[in-house]
């Protein structure tokens, strides 16, 4: 095909070349050639002779069909010419598409080699997409694990703070609570999101909000932290105390971002302070008490020297009895050292300054110091080296307390020679400056003891005598405590075994006069013939008081134990009546609380005690109208007489038809306890069936009020005191406890005079006899 092709181009090339007419003559010379070429052939072959007709017939042959072969071949090339013509076209334009093929392939080569490029750089964005997705995996997955972990350690820490007792919480600088634990939750009856967002102010009281965020705002100031201590209440009411402690809370770049709190319960602790106290005074009670069993056969002794001196005796029999008398009162003194030490300890060493004749003081003074120097065989001198006031207002028994603890130590530890006392003054227009001397020609105290002397319990020992310089330690100091209370001080100068001097300086006002104290001879004629009911249960004490009341002209019944004076006593039969504090089986308040629950009226009830007596409120809160110092003096019983039996015997013997039989007692003690005038309308009206229904629900509120109530105590919350005694005494004025409900209006009333003195016993009143009081309530109950 391809030399066909090759020929038939030749033949065109070769026509386009000659032109048609040479080319005419050229086929057609061809033609007859070819024509007898073929001719002498075939004859050769068939005849083996070639004639000339044959070479003629070929010779026309090819002339004849060289027209026709050159139209023939004319149109050919003609056709052949515009196919070439479009061929040659179709090739320009086949190059031209070639050409834009080739561009266009050029191109998407590029293309393709960018799109390879891209591909790459797809896939390998792909592969670190891959890998940064396994990162982002792994990142999460250990995020998630961290989280986790964060989760668990954060529910764990929520368990711990949840666990502990303690308050905790956060607050921002914008006072707005951010979070806390359950036992903060508790405390101010919320949840952690009910608190969070909330202020003090929406959560406590006012005082207590204010006086918060006082120190929250003291803390971002000083950005320290700060403790504090703070009664806070729960919703039920009762209080708690806590030690609050602040701390400033940062986050990890040291911005502040509020405060953290921890409170810590320390009411327990408080309590135990407040038991420490009661435990002081219980000291003190039993110091008391040890006190009053010594001082009764001690005021015995004294009371019956006493009235013996009076009478004839030998000067041997005298002078025993002189020293009888001396010791007791020695002793006695004693007794008021261990007193004011344990009143030292508490610093409730107190001073009652009264009305004194300065002459008689010192004459007494200087009496009973002859009678301690005689008992030693040792000289007293009494020097009084200026003119002294007449009349001065200072505590006698206290600085007689003083001076005979500084004679009785020189007189102790003086073996030979004697024991001087000199008194001298400085006189002013309003007071006076009074100086003793107590001077002493005894062992005398060592140069480098004379600074420690003054100190409690404090002890100088010389020589082979075992001698203390300073006695038991507890005088010297008590001493000068005292002497400082009275505006003065004590000074000592002393050589070792050349003696010693004590100066005692004090400042004391100038009175005008004092009244003269009643002798037996002066006793009005209507004071006597008295009848005296006396409950004392010590023997000496008896005979001593007794002695003394008839020698007035009085008549005197005793008993010696309360349940025997309980049911002796009939307030008709006495005048008045004498009752000792401590007893047996009682004390003297519960015999008066007894009689003043028994008895609508009754006779003057006086307190009998050998303590020091400063403060009668005590005596006259728990039911007495006045208390006497034992031994009993005549001044102070016609004192008593004078102002408690004669000013209202007429109103006593008034009344005395009124008491009529036990009956009636029984019916005023159910009186005292009960509103019988509600309960017995009220059961009139709704039957006795209510009453019971109110009396068990009082019984299951009463253990929660006294709770909350204590707790109140235990803070010193007079306003919590209040509202708590109010809630009781409105709960038992419902039910007719009238006793109750007016304890508690004394505990409700911080006004009344001694109030905080006297509201342990109100509490404890209440605490210790509402359930006896519903006894009777029910008692009465089943009678109607």
């Amino acid at each position: 095909m391809k030399q066909v092709k090759i020929l038939a181009q030749f033949y065109v090339d070769l026509l386009v070349k000659l032109g048609i007419f040479r080319f005419s003559l050229l086929l057609a010379a061809a033609l007859v050639a070819l024509a007898l070429v073929v001719q002498f052939s075939v004859t050769l072959l068939l005849q083996g002779t070639m004639r000339e007709v044959e070479i003629i017939r070929s010779v026309t042959f090819g002339l004849f069909i060289t027209p026709w072969a050159v139209y023939f071949l004319s149109v050919v090339v003609d056709q052949l010419e515009d196919s070439r013509q479009r061929l040659s076209q179709l090739v320009t334009k086949l190059e031209q598409m070639r050409a834009r093929d080739m561009e266009l392939n050029q191109q998407l080569q590029a293309n393709i080699s960018q799109l390879n490029s891209e591909i790459e750089e797809r896939e390998k964005a792909e592969e670190a997409r891959e890998e940064a997705m396994q990162d982002l995996e792994n990142e999460v997955y250990q995020r998630e694990n961290a989280q986790l972990a964060v989760a668990e350690k954060s529910a764990l820490l929520k368990s711990f703070l949840d666990a502990s007792p303690d308050l905790i919480y956060y607050r921002n600088e914008q006072n707005q609570f951010s979070g806390c634990n359950r036992a903060m939750a508790e405390l101010v009856g919320k949840s952690e999101k009910e608190l969070v967002g909330l202020t003090p102010w929406d959560v406590y009281p006012a005082e207590v909000a204010k006086r918060i965020l006082k120190t929250d705002q003291e803390l971002f100031d000083d950005n320290t932290a700060m403790t504090d201590e703070q009664w806070l209440d729960y919703p039920n009411g009762r209080k708690a105390l806590f030690e609050l402690r602040k701390v400033p809370l940062y986050d990890r770049n040291g911005k502040r971002l509020g405060l953290m709190g921890f409170g810590r319960d320390i009411t327990e602790r408080k309590k135990y302070e407040n038991a420490q106290e009661k435990a002081s005074s219980d000291k003190t009670a039993f110091i008391s008490t040890i006190s009053h069993e010594l001082r009764t056969p001690l005021n015995g002794i004294v009371g019956l020297s006493r009235m013996l001196l009076e009478t004839k005796l030998t000067d041997e029999q005298r002078g025993y009895l002189r020293t009888v008398h001396v010791s007791a009162i020695t002793l006695g003194n004693i007794f008021n050292d261990i007193i004011d030490l344990d009143k030292s300890d508490r610093r409730r060493l107190e001073l009652l300054p009264q009305p004194l004749d300065f002459y008689e003081f010192i004459d007494e003074i200087g009496n009973i110091s002859q009678l301690m120097a005689e008992q030693k065989g040792l000289r007293f001198d009494l020097e009084c080296l200026t003119q002294l006031p007449k009349n001065i207002k200072v505590d006698s028994t206290r600085l007689r307390q003083v001076l005979w603890n500084l004679i009785g130590n020189a007189t102790k530890f003086t073996k030979q020679g004697g024991v001087v006392l000199s008194v001298s003054s400085e006189i002013h227009e309003h007071d006076a400056n009074i100086i003793f001397e107590v001077e002493d020609s005894g062992i005398g105290i060592p140069k480098a003891e004379i600074d420690n002397i003054f100190a409690m319990y404090y002890q100088v020992q010389q020589g082979d005598d075992n001698l203390h310089a300073v006695g038991t330690g507890i005088g010297l100091a008590v001493s000068r405590q005292l002497i400082q209370l009275m505006g003065g001080d004590i000074y000592v100068d002393s050589e070792l075994g050349a003696g010693s001097t004590f100066t005692v300086k004090i400042k004391v006002p100038l009175i005008e006069t004092v009244v003269e104290e009643h002798v037996v001879n002066e006793v009005r004629p209507e004071m006597t013939g008295l009848s005296i009911f006396m409950v004392e249960d010590i023997e000496l004490n008896i005979v001593v008081a007794k002695s003394l009341l008839e020698r007035l002209g009085h008549e005197v019944t005793v008993a010696m134990r309360g349940d025997q004076a309980l049911a002796m006593f009939k307030p008709e039969d006495y005048d008045l009546v004498l009752l000792d504090i401590q007893l047996p089986d009682m004390t003297g308040f519960d015999i008066a609380q007894k009689l003043r629950q028994q008895y609508q009226y009754l006779p003057a009830l006086v307190a009998l005690t050998a303590n020091v007596v400063n403060d009668k409120t005590e005596y006259l809160a728990k039911g007495m109208d006045e208390v006497l110092n034992k031994p009993l003096s005549v001044k102070a019983i016609t004192h008593v007489i004078e102002n408690l039996v004669l000013s209202c015997s007429h109103e006593i013997e008034e009344n005395d038809d009124s008491l009529d039989s036990s009956n009636s007692a029984q019916t005023n003690m159910i009186d005292t306890l009960l509103d019988l005038e509600m309960l017995t309308s009220y059961v009139e009206i709704v039957g006795t069936e209510p009453v019971y229904t109110s009396i068990a629900m009082f019984e299951k509120m009463m253990p929660d009020y006294l709770a909350i109530l204590d707790s109140n105590m235990i803070a010193k919350d007079q306003d919590g005191i209040k509202f708590e005694a109010h809630k009781i005494k409105g709960a038992a004025g419902s039910i007719g406890l009238k006793h109750i409900q007016q304890v508690a209006q004394m505990a409700q009333s911080p006004e009344l005079p001694a109030w905080w003195e006297n509201i342990n016993d109100w509490v404890d009143e209440i605490k210790y006899s509402y359930q006896d009081d519903i006894n009777v309530l029910k008692t009465w109950l089943k009678q109607q």
